[in-house]
């Protein structure tokens, strides 16, 4: 899968699932149930125990899936996160030697900004999104939309703080994609494999993506 293919799968769905989980077999349950119901994107956090082989695992496992690590904070876990199947790299701030391993792979870079001065620090670093997080915490939706009002040539991805009753709003205000976590993948749900709930999740998610995209 191309660096351009994996952007255009991020785009086209809306939604940027973090599986935050404690095992590997939770995690590629996780993928597994993402992927069937119509969600093939994951990103797997460096946080989560044996990350580098669970993405590996995915990768060979999901050949179609737009697999990804997370809160990745130098350019060695980078490579290895590449070499192991990753598709795109985020970080949660602007790492720019991240940023340049992740590009010279031809990998999709996702650095992470806050304030306007870091969403056009990380577009000039050649980010193909920036994710904005915490969104919820500096005003959610309207934030986002004041970002975008002056910079709308930059795709940015809310994330923290988006849930049901937020993602619309988001998406609206003119979020590429929802970066979401326990809201569509819950602990309870994931550690009882509970596969119509997150089914019923995931198809929700994915009905307020669209539902926003059209009232824009």
């Amino acid at each position: 899968m191309t660096r351009e293919e994996a952007r255009t799968r991020i785009e086209a769905i809306g939604i940027f699932p973090g599986i935050r989980v404690g095992s590997a077999d939770q995690a590629l349950y996780c993928a597994e149930i993402l992927y069937a119901s119509g969600i093939p994107i994951a990103e797997i956090p460096m946080t989560v125990p044996d990350a580098v082989e669970i993405i590996r695992r995915i990768a060979r496992e999901f050949p179609d899936l737009v697999i990804g690590a997370g809160t990745v904070l130098d350019s060695e876990t980078a490579y290895r996160c590449i070499d192991a199947g990753a598709r795109f790299i985020t970080s949660t701030g602007l790492i720019p030697e991240v940023v340049a391993a992740t590009l010279e792979a031809n990998v999709v870079a996702i650095p992470g900004g806050l304030t306007p001065t870091e969403v056009i620090a990380c577009w000039k670093a050649g980010g193909d999104y920036v994710k904005i997080f915490p969104a919820a915490s500096l005003g959610g939706d309207l934030y986002i939309r004041s970002l975008r009002l002056p910079l709308p040539q930059i795709p940015l991805i809310a994330a923290g703080g988006v849930s049901q009753q937020t993602a619309e709003g988001f998406v609206r205000a003119g979020a590429s994609a929802l970066g979401v976590g326990m809201e569509l993948l819950p602990k309870e749900a994931v550690a009882k494999r509970q596969n119509h709930r997150i089914q019923e999740l995931a198809r929700r998610f994915l009905g307020l993506v669209q539902k926003g995209r059209s009232s824009q």
